[in-house]
């Protein structure tokens, strides 16, 4: 990223009310992410533009949901600095997410099945779900937690979108012989649709992919490895409700990794970023980047 040459217009402290993040967070996102290169004035006070809170802005959006902070801030650069080909398909996808916002307010689910999978086959897998449904699914948060829609509203268009995904899943063409990663959801975790984004994402990648999904019970995760015996573990906890409700389980899981040494586990999400500090593990790792894996 390179510094705008434009007039700076906002000072940290600016910065950081209209982001919401400390000043202590956004010179370490700086530092350590690269997210923005901020200019500075003779007396080394940093200065900002529109582009720079946006891009904060964007990595805070990703980071709430779930990924990694690295991968929070390459994903929010990539948006940024994404070339679309033309301004028709710019209008494209800025009509398909209005078209999908107006369906999810009527609850009108086979609407939403449609204009999703007419984006799919039109952008591809990749940018579909960088463009269309990361997207999607932070306009339906926000409406919800606005108030603008209701419960229903904000569930029956998660669920279209978590079904889609999962019938992606189950179509997407794999080598026989493609190593196999198993996706699991903590126990006490409901959040199951960045585990879906996630293991899209590693099929493109060229893995096969197992899944448990939201709210498995307790021993159904180490259950599923000794029977499949994937060669990687990808844990979510997109809440802190599973170290809150279960303290212990995320200990038997690192203990059951140590006596799995040819089984790569780690652990990504949101909650796993606020609570680790509090993790003491030994065997399982924290997911920095999808890259790690």
């Amino acid at each position: 990223m390179k510094p705008s040459s434009e007039t700076p217009t906002y000072t940290i402290k600016q910065v950081a009310e209209q982001t919401g993040l400390s000043r202590q967070v956004l010179r370490k996102w700086e530092e350590r992410y690269d997210i923005v290169i901020p200019q500075r004035l003779d007396n080394g006070y940093r200065v900002y533009h529109d582009e720079d809170i946006r891009l904060f802005l964007l990595m805070k959006r990703y980071a709430e949901e779930g990924f990694a902070l690295s991968q929070a801030a390459e994903m929010a650069k990539s948006q940024i600095n994404s070339i679309i080909p033309s301004n028709p398909e710019k209008t494209y996808i800025e009509d398909i997410l209005s078209e999908l916002l107006r369906h999810g307010k009527n609850c009108d689910e086979l609407e939403l099945n449609f204009s999703l999978q007419a984006a799919y086959h039109r952008l591809g897998l990749e940018h579909y779900l960088q463009q269309i449904v990361i997207p999607f699914l932070k306009e339906i948060g926000d409406h919800w937690a606005s108030g603008e829609w209701d419960e229903y509203q904000e569930a029956l268009s998660s669920l279209v979108v978590r079904d889609q995904l999962v019938q992606l899943r189950r179509n997407f063409q794999y080598r026989e012989d493609s190593p196999l990663l198993l996706g699991a959801c903590l126990p006490n975790e409901s959040h199951e649709i960045p585990v879906h984004i996630f293991l899209l994402q590693l099929m493109l990648k060229g893995w096969r992919t197992a899944m448990i999904g939201s709210l498995p019970a307790p021993g159904a995760i180490q259950s599923l490895i000794e029977k499949i015996k994937p060669i990687k573990v990808l844990l979510s906890a997109s809440t802190t409700f599973p170290f809150e409700e279960s303290p212990q389980t995320i200990q038997e899981l690192d203990e059951f990794a140590g006596r799995h040494p040819h089984t790569e586990f780690y652990l990504g999400g949101y909650g796993s970023f606020i609570w680790a500090d509090r993790l003491q593990l030994q065997h399982i790792h924290l997911l920095e980047s999808i890259e790690d894996i």
